[in-house]
């Protein structure tokens, strides 16, 4: 059955609350005055969204939530018939291979299976010819359907199968979409607009809608990458660049896109961001400090240095490891550092060696820090971070190349990767990690297919754009591909943009509604960190 949502224009956040009642299948109409009407159809005709033919359906709505800053939600198309719910069953390198598997499916009474070519690729993906062949059996309605066919061919020995959705693939389709944005003008805006921690640290994880409560935030939006589970790191760690109130809070996955907010006297940007460590100690050694606030010997999203194996490149969803690493902790990671075998010493403000452990796992001081060595970095910290030695910890951020003090921004949230440079689409998937070369599926199932997405960009005249697009939701929203989201931000006046974390962590608050629709079956999703804007 198809999701339908009426036309709701809210007069002000202050008289409106908007609640979940948004995503049921009838929402009552709000009393609208026919100007306001009127303004919002004009708007959706001048600018509508580039998504699927341009005679499809577009309603928007806009709500001022406080000076310099708008809402709006978009909705566009409906449930094309021809999409359905189908079961794929391999993902192959080569014809042949998709052949023999149909071959096989066929004998085992599996009907006709369907080989489909995928041809897209990554904008900068030097490779010619097509990423992969797909192999799908079964066309059905109903989702459950598609599953039953799913767990008979389990049961016939096939790995690796998937129920997904056709209207997600990435071709030709009448959506839906469900869009919403928030735009702001950091010029007129006299609130804050900042990067915030779940529960505060960097260990664990917060839905949006819990950090916009209890922050008082006018809306938000949810922020980067980020460690889910203790096999990749620490959970909550961010996997990418995090900076809070001047301080760098997690390093970079260096040469990666990422979202500079503005502070006062500066402007927001979008650039490749890499950071860079040492610890000096006051007899004069150096020694880099391979991390800050995680778990050692395990660098999610890559792109580190000093011999992290498999690359010092960025890869997206991929934990790169280092056996041999000095880790810096600080007291926004929690009360204590991980713990294992190899050393630490704790720091004092100045930076003076106030105690030596002779195993890591212990109390991070409220003023201060613990340096946390394993292999050859406890050797260093043996050596040359004695008891009454000075040890000074240099960070060095650069931003498309050039030295960035962290002064110069309110902070820095992690992304990938860029969708808009300078006005034009320039997708940079495999520079930034989100293509393997051993596994070209992988950029099939992020970048080519649809998936929800949060996005950020800057437009020409400053003001800031905050994008969620729902996803993995068959008659709500189908969600939108890299090239797509692109396309989106553009239309929006983008001319710089980013991708966001994105799938179940996609989310969006007004007030301390969530706007946007949960993508994850047990709801929304606690996140690492946020982009919150307080009054």
């Amino acid at each position: 059955m198809k999701n339908s949502l009426k036309k709701v224009i809210f007069p002000t956040i202050a008289s409106i609350s908007l609640t979940s009642a948004l995503f049921i299948n009838t929402v009552p109409e709000l009393p609208v005055q026919a100007e306001a009407k009127e303004q919002s159809l004009k708007q959706s005709e001048k600018q509508a969204l580039p998504l699927g033919l341009p005679s499809l359906r577009e309603e928007r709505t806009t709500v001022s939530l406080a000076p310099g800053v708008t809402y709006t939600k978009i909705s566009r198309g409906e449930q094309s018939e021809k999409d359905f719910f189908t079961v794929d069953v391999d993902f192959v390198e080569t014809y042949d291979q998709a052949k023999s598997l149909s071959k096989k499916l066929q004998s085992d009474g599996f009907g006709e299976p369907r080989i489909d070519r995928i041809t897209k690729r990554a904008m900068d993906d030097k490779e010619k010819g097509p990423l992969g062949f797909l192999v799908r059996v079964g066309v059905f309605q109903e989702e459950a359907d598609a599953k039953e066919l799913q767990q008979r061919l389990a049961e016939n020995g096939y790995t690796g199968l998937r129920v997904v959705y056709t209207g997600e693939d990435g071709q030709r389709t009448t959506g839906p979409w469900v869009v919403n944005v928030i735009e702001v003008d950091p010029d007129t805006f006299k609130g804050k607009m900042v990067p915030e921690l779940a529960n505060d640290i960097v260990q664990g994880k917060e839905t949006l809608t819990g950090m916009a409560e209890r922050n008082h935030a006018l809306a938000g939006v949810n922020g980067g990458y980020f460690v889910v589970g203790s096999n990749d790191g620490t959970p909550g760690d961010l996997a990418g660049i995090s900076v809070i109130d001047g301080k760098l809070v997690s390093e970079a996955v260096n040469g990666r896109s990422s979202l500079i907010l503005p502070s006062a006297g500066t402007d927001a940007g979008i650039a490749s961001v890499s950071s860079y460590q040492k610890a000096v100690s006051s007899d004069g050694a150096v020694r880099e400090v391979d991390g800050v606030n995680r778990k050692s010997g395990l660098i999610r999203g890559c792109g580190g240095t000093g011999g992290d194996t498999m690359t010092e490149q960025p890869k997206h969803d991929f934990t790169c490891k280092d056996e041999s690493e000095l880790i810096q902790f600080s007291p926004v990671f929690g009360d204590r550092t991980e713990s294992g075998d190899g050393v630490e010493v704790v720091l004092n403000e100045s930076g003076d060696v106030v105690e030596f452990r002779s195993k890591r796992g212990g109390e991070i001081p409220s003023e201060g820090s613990v340096l946390s060595g394993t292999g050859e970095a406890a050797q260093w910290l043996s050596a040359h971070a004695q008891v009454g030695m000075n040890i000074q910890v240099k960070s060095e951020i650069t931003a498309d190349g050039k030295p960035l003090s962290l002064s110069q921004t309110a902070g820095i949230i992690n992304g990938g990767p860029r969708l808009l440079e300078n006005g034009k689409i320039s997708i940079n998937a495999v520079a930034e990690g989100f293509h393997w070369e051993e596994n070209p599926e992988f950029y099939y199932r992020f970048g080519e297919r649809r998936n929800p997405r949060t996005l950020a960009g800057i437009k020409a005249n400053g003001n800031l754009l905050f994008v969620t697009i729902d996803g993995r939701a068959p008659g709500w929203s189908v969600g939108a591909n890299f090239e797509e989201s692109a396309r989106i931000m553009k239309s929006l006046g983008g001319v710089n943009a980013l991708n966001l974390d994105g799938g179940g962590s996609t989310a969006m608050t007004v007030g301390n509604d969530l706007v946007t629709r949960p993508s994850d079956q047990t709801g929304e999703r606690p996140i690492a960190d946020a982009i919150l804007l307080l009054p």
